[in-house]
């Protein structure tokens, strides 16, 4: 049976938490504290947002049998859908003010207060257990939880550790900006360093200043796991950024022009993770040295009548993946963006993803995206067409629409396109449709 964490050594960091060293010691007496004190349940929301309380609070639920439920939302519809579904539902928090309407039990008063002292013990936890229902983002509709075994999670973070360098004995401190609710940030800020033997930043900056700073305060080496809208804020606002020992982004494909912005500016190498809540991780590349992706140790893909398949180590059978995907070999391919993405408009086919990339090139564009509004959408104008909306303070829409004749046929050119002050991303930097077509309604100024 796999353990609770690969650490060897009881004082070993495992967590920093407000300048402090957290051993695996005091993580494994964390642990049973709070596993001993908590309900009798088969599930908990884990609402944690300390990454250090939310990785007591699944230690905890682990060793009590309990599997976390980790929606990357909780919005009230959701919670009492999951209340719903299962009746002993309760939340573990270390809010005071957690807005989950369900039984809440409060993990922060019981963190560091055991003894540590005690005999260092590793639990282990059977490979087959369902160890967290992991959920989609929602940003097409509700969403959708898949069931995560233990053994699988155990396998999947250790090959992205061999993939990464992040291993047992290379020292690392994992910095990150996505919550560990999110399947990308729990695999790769929790998990990678339990899993490798290394340590984790428990604070989660979002601004570019307080990643900035987090990444100064951190010793080396260092790696910040991130997303490209982080990336692209923190280059932008940051002029002459902390050294680091690697990045890691995901949640949406990078241009290469920023991949080798950042490599410059940071002095470290950055990897692209690809995967799915369904899947899980699946895949890397280096960005400024290749187009195309290389799939983990035993992850194979197949495609079949037009459909791609993801089967292997961390995979329960062949699984659908949603993207639109050139395969050069099982192991390698190109990624040419989400199935339900794909856009034709007067005879011709591209993207969101392809025309996202275009807008977000061009210089002076903050952020933005492409949209294709349906027919039941009112206020937006021809719903033959694509939409846009974009944060481009140094732009009108007339001369960003001047820039997107240069990069893209003229029947993918927006309509409406419209500049806004901010768009209303999530935690893990993923933008709602019906957000983007709220921001299309209500924004009638500066138009095109």
């Amino acid at each position: 049976m796999p353990g609770l964490i690969a650490h060897t050594n009881p004082t070993q960091t495992l967590a920093w938490r407000g300048g402090e060293s957290l051993s695996a010691s005091r993580y494994l007496a964390d642990v049973n504290h709070c596993a001993a004190r908590l309900p009798t349940s088969n599930h908990v929301l884990l609402a944690c947002q300390d990454r250090y309380a939310f990785a007591v609070g699944f230690g905890a639920a682990l060793v009590r049998g309990q599997t976390c439920l980790l929606p990357s939302t909780r919005n009230e519809d959701l919670i009492a859908l999951l209340a719903s579904l299962h009746p002993s539902l309760y939340c573990l928090t270390d809010e005071a003010s957690c807005s989950a309407r369900l039984p809440q039990t409060d993990l922060s008063k019981w963190l560091q207060v055991a003894d540590d002292e005690g005999k260092f013990s590793v639990p282990q936890i059977a490979e087959k257990h369902l160890a967290a229902l992991v959920y989609t983002s929602g940003s097409t509709g509700l969403p959708v939880g898949h069931p995560k075994a233990w053994g699988q999670l155990v396998a999947n973070v250790k090959s992205e550790g061999n993939r990464l360098g992040v291993v047992p004995g290379s020292g690392f401190t994992l910095i990150g900006t996505v919550q560990p609710q999110h399947m990308y940030g729990f695999e790769s800020t929790v998990l990678l360093a339990l899993q490798n033997a290394v340590a984790f930043e428990a604070s989660r900056p979002f601004y570019p200043a307080d990643i900035e700073r987090v990444v100064a305060a951190t010793s080396r080496p260092r790696a910040l796991v991130t997303t490209p809208f982080h990336l692209r804020a923190f280059l932008t606002e940051v002029t002459a950024p902390s050294v680091l020992d690697l990045l890691i982004s995901a949640t949406a494909p990078l241009a290469q022009s920023l991949a080798a912005q950042t490599e410059k500016k940071t002095m470290a190498p950055l990897i692209e993770i690809y995967g799915s809540t369904e899947t899980g991780q699946l895949a890397t590349r280096r960005t400024t040295s290749t187009a195309e992706w290389t799939t983990f140790d035993g992850i194979e893909l197949r495609q079949s009548e037009g459909q791609t398949f993801a089967s292997g180590l961390q995979i329960d059978g062949s699984v659908l993946i949603n993207d639109v995907i050139e395969l050069a070999s099982e192991r390698v391919f190109r990624l040419h963006g989400r199935t339900a993405d794909m856009v034709n408009v007067a005879g011709k086919s591209t993207t969101l993803d392809y025309l996202n990339h275009q807008l977000l090139s061009i210089d002076g564009v903050d952020d933005g995206a492409f949209v294709m509004p349906d027919a039941k959408t009112e206020g937006v104008g021809n719903t033959t067409r694509l939409a846009a909306v974009a944060v481009a303070p140094g732009h009108t829409a007339e001369s960003l629409q001047a820039e997107l004749r240069r990069k893209i046929a003229p029947a993918f050119l927006p309509r409406p396109l419209k500049l806004v002050a901010s768009l209303p991303r999530t935690g893990t930097s993923k933008l709602p449709r019906e957000a983007v077509l709220a921001l299309l309604k209500v924004e009638p100024d500066r138009s095109l």
